[in-house]
């Protein structure tokens, strides 16, 4: 293949996608880390699933839409780091393919280059020996060989085959993969994805496993508003071919008066613009100063308000609306189990979404708990590693003005809240909530999902793991062992305030006997018992 169009790179991202779902357990295992967790194979599966739902509904898409809709799908179903990286490789991309009818093999290059830059600029301190170092030395050696070469497959061919050298380096790179014998599950993930896609450039496209769970789409129910909730009437999209220098900002402002949702992108040859307002004629007449038009489109959004409610087979939920703000500032939080649950909303929380370790939300997810809050400034406390990066890509999506504090653990997000002021401006508690965090210490007991030699423990499946902070404390198969490790531990760092969450899995006379081995140990710390609810991790411990 020496080019690609739209169509062929709908076909290379849903073999991309296949590929992944195909090795999703592979790449789970491949976490060195035996807890229970979202897993990586999990959270990039899921996130490109989006993208592949996506693209399915798309009918001969150009190159630009198809690339767009795949980045857009992906940003808003990205789950986990793993994920969000993934999404951010896409949104590179598909920015440099913007405006391009046909792909060649020196395109492609610059826009798996474009797609590292966005990835690495979003990560605050990136780390060599992960799928940012594989896919930042596949796309360099992509812009090497385009230089002799413009021919697509060959050039991704080359990208692919560096990107596997890449990939058996990470070992080498991370001294914990080294210790296990294992390559990095996120630069795996991308080395498949890159796998699929040389496949449906060969005629092979990868197809997914009978049965695999895909992302259902829906479409918005429009019985549940009138006609005359639209304040606008006519959304008005034209394309202007540039033909001076003005500047395209007088015309955002002209526009912005007019009426709402607009949207205005430029480049050197054109701007494209969308607007709804209820006088498109002056629109098109301030835009006429710039240069001649390209496409226009004109439509009555009253009348396809009633079209569809008359032709609508059922009724689907429509997204939420964005809740107007009625206070300044608001609180979402991500936690498994009513016992947390309520924990934060005593607290003040205003929203709590569901997830945790083994469910990582989306950035959907957080997004739509965001836009329900009443409030101007939205704070999220993701209370785990690895939601952080996926609440951090809520703010483009969104006018409300998000903030995320990255609480790692429930017992930091509760921590925190406990010094949240509703009454202090947002940057007053974006300090005393960030402040916060490092004042707790958080315990957590769970299990081995799987048999591993790590950090000098060996750890069998079904094992009780404790973990001090981020590290490993201790393994056991007697749960009231690794208790005492833990109460032991705190009376040694002289804590004074200790509480215990137990899970879902545990009875009220199990965690009684948790609670009274911390206040032997503990004589002089005050010790709570609460029922977390959670599941997976039998007992969640904060001690400050």
């Amino acid at each position: 293949m020496q080019t690609m169009n739209g169509a062929d790179f709908s076909r290379l991202m849903l073999s991309a996608a296949a590929a992944i779902e195909i090795n999703k357990q592979r790449l789970n295992e491949l976490n060195v880390f035996p807890v229970p967790d979202g897993d990586t194979g999990t959270n990039m599966s899921m996130t490109i699933g989006a993208a592949a739902a996506d693209l399915r509904k798309l009918q001969d898409p150009s190159l630009e839409k198809a690339s767009a809709a795949a980045a857009s799908a992906m940003l808003r179903g990205a789950r986990g780091n793993s994920g969000v990286i993934l999404s951010l490789l896409m949104r590179g991309m598909s920015r440099k393919l913007k405006g391009e009818e046909l792909c060649d093999g020196s395109l492609w290059a610059k826009a798996l280059q474009e797609g590292v830059d966005a990835a690495y600029k979003a990560v605050m301190k990136p780390a060599e020996g992960t799928i940012l170092t594989v896919a930042r030395l596949a796309a360099a050696k992509a812009t090497s060989v385009a230089k002799k070469n413009k021919n697509l497959e060959f050039v991704h061919k080359a990208a692919l085959e560096e990107a596997k050298v890449a990939l058996a380096n990470t070992t080498e790179q991370n001294p914990v993969l080294k210790k296990a014998g294992v390559v990095d599950a996120g630069g795996q993930g991308w080395v498949f994805a890159l796998e699929g896609m040389l496949c449906a450039m060969q005629g092979k496209d990868i197809q997914p496993p009978t049965g695999a769970e895909t992302v259902t789409a829906t479409e918005a129910t429009f019985s549940d508003f009138n006609t005359e909730d639209i304040t606008f009437t006519y959304c008005t999209e034209f394309i202007i071919s540039r033909e001076n220098n003005l500047d395209p900002e007088k015309l955002r402002d002209f526009l912005s008066s007019l009426g709402d949702s607009l949207v205005l992108v430029d480049d050197d040859e054109i701007i494209k613009v969308h607007v709804h307002t209820n006088d498109p004629g002056k629109a098109l007449h301030e835009a006429m100063d710039y240069g001649s038009f390209v496409t226009v489109k004109i439509e009555n959004m009253r009348l396809q308000h009633t079209e569809k409610v008359l032709n609508e087979q059922a009724a689907v939920p429509a997204e939420p609306a964005i809740a107007a703000p009625e206070k300044p500032l608001g609180v979402v939080s991500v936690c498994a189990g009513e016992g947390l649950a309520n924990v934060f909303r005593d607290l003040g929380v205003d929203g709590i979404i569901s997830g945790g370790q083994t469910m990582n939300p989306s950035t959907q997810d957080i997004l739509e708990a965001v836009n329900k809050v009443p409030a101007e400034t939205v704070f999220v406390l993701p209370n785990n590693k690895n939601i952080i990066m996926a609440a951090e890509q809520v703010n483009e999506l969104t006018e409300k003005n998000v903030i995320v504090i990255p609480s790692k653990t429930v017992p930091q997000g509760i921590t925190a809240m406990l010094s949240f002021n509703p009454e202090g401006t947002a940057e007053e508690n974006t300090e005393a909530l960030t402040e916060a965090l490092p004042m707790v210490d958080t315990m957590q007991i769970t299990y081995a999902a799987r048999n591993s030699d790590f950090d000098g423990y060996d750890i069998h499946e079904g094992d009780y793991l404790a973990i001090y902070g981020s590290a490993l404390f201790g393994t056991d198969t007697d749960v009231t062992v690794l208790l005492r490790s833990l109460a032991e531990k705190v009376k040694e760092e002289g804590k004074e305030y200790i509480t215990i969450y137990y899970g879902e899995d545990i009875t009220e006379e199990q965690a009684q006997v948790a609670a009274d081995i911390f206040t032997e140990i503990c004589s002089d710390a005050d010790v709570n018992l609460l029922s977390g609810g959670q599941p997976v991790y039998y007992y969640l411990i904060s001690a400050e």
